[in-house]
């Protein structure tokens, strides 16, 4: 009687909990979303900042297309450095204090505040490296601070490989490389395509670590990667510090919300793709 009566409160308290999440979190979307969507328009969404102070006029198609090539160029940078790591780690790392020490080299990025990151980049590579504030050096900040989040999401997809397969890849006299690259990362392919659309998501919305690394408070679309860049979330930063237009700030709220929920949707639709294989 007893384990009933606890059973039944343990599934009371999960299902209220997950009905209070759930609907914080659609109030605060669909507040976003109803006052963002007075002001998208097509020049909203294909215009320039325009206006004095600048962006109270205008659009943010600089800001849309610098927040994806900002995803882009990180998740490339972040996933090289995370998949070979986790590749190491799985089926290179003979000796488990050097895979410890990863790990907690791993567990110390992941919580090392955005802007000390900001900082670190700034300091690495701007004022050490005299490369100029740009989207390259604002990508590489947002590809230290996604880095953890990838290795470790791929070293458990490797690590969920079933080991008959690896074995029987081995007993065959295929080399570790070959089996590696013929056979178990196209059987990850998808979740790992998956990991990497949520971390680029992740360093889409972050502000802090591309303040003092490449983000401006205007630029036209990028023709190089060593030119400064707008950014959604450094936008709305300022529209929203600067007080300069509040309409305008919940618009660009709604549009990088509803980027994100793309790019998630599309992460999950591609996880899924895989199960129904």
């Amino acid at each position: 009687m007893k384990e009933k009566i606890e059973d039944k409160i343990f599934k009371l308290w999960i299902i209220s909990s997950t009905i209070i999440v759930v609907t914080i979190i659609v109030f605060v979307l669909g507040y976003i979303l109803r006052k963002g969507f007075g002001a998208i328009d097509l020049e909203f969404i294909f215009g320039n900042p325009k206006g004095i102070p600048l962006g109270v006029e205008g659009g943010i198609f600089p800001a849309i297309i610098g927040s994806l090539l900002l995803m882009i160029l990180s998740c490339i940078f972040a996933s090289i450095l995370a998949i070979s790591t986790a590749i190491y780690t799985v089926f290179y790392c003979s000796f488990r204090k050097v895979r410890d020490i990863i790990h907690l080299i791993i567990q110390c990025m992941a919580g090392v505040p955005s802007i000390v990151l900001g900082m670190f980049g700034y300091t690495l590579l701007i004022l050490y490296l005299r490369i100029n504030r740009s989207l390259l050096t604002a990508a590489i900040t947002l590809g230290i601070m996604i880095f953890p989040y990838i290795e470790v999401r791929v070293e458990k997809i490797l690590n969920e490989v079933n080991s008959s397969i690896i074995n029987s890849s081995y007993a065959l006299g295929i080399s570790k490389f070959h089996t590696i690259i013929r056979l178990i990362l196209p059987i990850c392919k998808a979740d790992i395509i998956s990991a990497i659309l949520l971390a680029g998501g992740f360093a889409m919305g972050a502000t802090a670590p591309i303040i003092l690394t490449g983000a401006v408070i205007f630029a036209p679309i990028p023709q190089s990667i060593f030119s400064p860049v707008m950014a959604l979330p450094f936008h709305l930063y300022i529209l929203t510090g600067e007080g300069i237009s509040l309409q305008n700030a919940y618009g660009t709220a709604a549009v990088l919300i509803i980027i994100l929920l793309l790019i998630n949707i599309l992460s999950l639709i591609i996880g899924r793709r895989k199960e129904h294989r």
